[in-house]
């Protein structure tokens, strides 16, 4: 059903909630004094909007709204959720951060606040223009938050790098969205659809805005060959941000790329296979980015010596792996994808968790400042970062053994075996910079300079709570691939 604007406001609650604690926070810190108050503030609201999501995941009628700009479906419940959790991961982490306690609390709380209302438009845009606007103020916060530590030479190269990355990406992808306009007559979704059913536009010319709006999607997740802000903006933001990145961006960006492919240029058969349209193999081209993306992302880990730049370049690899899910074009597909952010969620936020911990004790997020971690006060960090690696790898029982696990399946079952060995000979090569992290906390002894670690009960509670669901989801998963199972479901009308 289509519902007017304000009709539609009854299925916009969490999204008020987020835009009016974006302004309450910034006109709160001209008043309030204690600025920690501020980031509890932030995740109150977080939680607030997070309540308000799962209310709706009940089954209470999927819609269109405000005209047909955005959509109300499970698969837009789904991603809300992951938004939210990863917004409350990292502002609890902000919290704790000794890089975030130099920044201007407000102004820093009501980006990430603001970064996540932009997701939730990301997660539920069902129109060119909406797709767009979601995508550019995710953006645009996201090169504020890099830029936080503005005494910090790195990060503010950071956001000019990510500031320009964007911009190309983003002048390109309208681009390419406004020959799909042309070539349909239609910005919604919908008549995209049936347009290109009608056999309107050529495949040459459609081929060609494929490839450009795809270099704006591409970017958003940091795929190759448009991943290359990913390492410097990575390593030069607040790592409590890199987390956001990393978790929530990618993932957005994921949401923008699925509904635009597979609602969007796609038809759905009823055997829950999805057919492409306008005569463009465009699961063509994404395979060939997926194993590019993989291979690139492990290849250029293996020679860092940050971790963040490391996990960086390993997120980019992580990008390629989830990539196979929406090659096969089918529902199972798309399930891997939805089950494997959330495990990725867990693994990779915990990872820079431990990060952090690290860089509050050191001031460094090298190898160096990891050596002989276990033997100097980090036992618990160490055994838990190991962990995350393991499951990262892909090694049972975690949770990340059972995401690929989804993906392979359903990369086999289509028969794409070329795909699936190419991602298996990358999670091997993965392993070995995974594996060397652990080397250096476990086996490499401290010179006896290095400071000590010390975890406090607030980061240390966040990394428990994600360490125990990486094992818990990597041996019970049905829950969660449940409710991956239930929101592979998009409302077309």
């Amino acid at each position: 059903m289509d519902l007017a604007p304000i009709e539609s406001l009854g299925y916009f609650v969490p999204e008020l909630l987020l835009a009016v604690a974006v302004i309450g926070l910034i006109l709160a810190d001209l008043v309030v004094s204690r600025k920690d108050l501020l980031g509890m503030a932030a995740l109150a609201s977080v939680v607030l909007a997070l309540v308000a999501v799962v209310a709706m995941m009940p089954d209470r009628g999927d819609a269109f709204l405000f005209n047909r700009m955005i959509v109300h479906d499970q698969f837009a419940v789904f991603f809300k959720v992951v938004f939210s959790l990863a917004a409350f991961a990292t502002i609890w982490m902000s919290l704790d951060s000794r890089e975030v306690d130099r920044v201007s609390q407000g102004e820093y709380y009501a980006m990430l606040v603001a970064s996540t209302l932009g997701m939730y438009m990301m997660a539920t845009a069902t129109n060119l223009l909406m797709a767009y606007l979601a995508l550019e103020f995710v953006s645009l916060t996201s090169y504020v938050l890099t830029g936080t530590l503005r005494h910090n030479r790195r990060s503010g190269e950071a956001s000019l790098k990510y500031l320009i990355y964007g911009g190309v990406a983003s002048g390109t992808m309208i681009y390419g969205m406004s020959w799909i306009y042309g070539l349909t007559g239609s910005m919604d979704y919908a008549g995209i659809n049936a347009g290109l059913a009608a056999g309107q536009g050529g495949s040459l010319a459609l081929f060609i805005a494929v490839i450009l709006t795809l270099a704006g999607f591409g970017y958003k997740i940091a795929a190759v060959p448009f991943h290359m802000w990913a390492p410097d903006v990575y390593t030069g933001a607040p790592i409590p941000v890199t987390a956001f990145l990393s978790v929530g961006s990618k993932a957005a960006g994921f949401a923008l790329l699925l509904r635009f492919f597979l609602p969007g240029l796609s038809s759905l058969g009823a055997d829950g296979q999805w057919q492409a349209l306008g005569g463009v193999e465009w699961p063509q081209i994404v395979l060939v980015l997926s194993m590019i993306s993989m291979t690139v992302g492990n290849l250029a880990a293996l020679q860092q010596d940050n971790i963040k730049r490391l996990l960086a370049y390993s997120s980019v690899a992580h990008a390629g792996y989830m990539l196979m899910g929406l090659v096969v074009l089918s529902d199972e597909g798309l399930r891997s994808i939805l089950f494997y952010l959330v495990v990725y969620y867990m693994m990779n936020i915990g990872a820079f968790g431990i990060v952090m911990v690290v860089a509050n004790a050191t001031g460094r997020e090298d190898f160096d400042s990891f050596r002989g971690l276990a033997w100097r006060g980090g036992a618990v960090p160490a055994v838990a970062m190991a962990i995350f690696l393991f499951s990262l790898a892909g090694i049972p029982p975690l949770a990340g053994f059972v995401g690929k696990f989804y993906l392979f399946a359903a990369v086999i079952r289509a028969e794409y075996y070329t795909l699936a060995l190419v991602g298996a000979l990358n999670s091997v090569v993965s392993l070995y910079y995974y594996a060397r992290i652990v080397r250096t906390m476990f086996l490499d002894q401290p010179s006896g300079d290095e400071e000590t670690v010390v975890v406090d009960w607030s980061t240390g509670g966040l990394v428990g709570v994600l360490t125990i669901g990486t094992i818990v989801f990597g041996i019970y998963w049905i829950p969660v691939i449940n409710l991956a199972d239930r929101s592979v479901r998009f409302f077309l009308g």
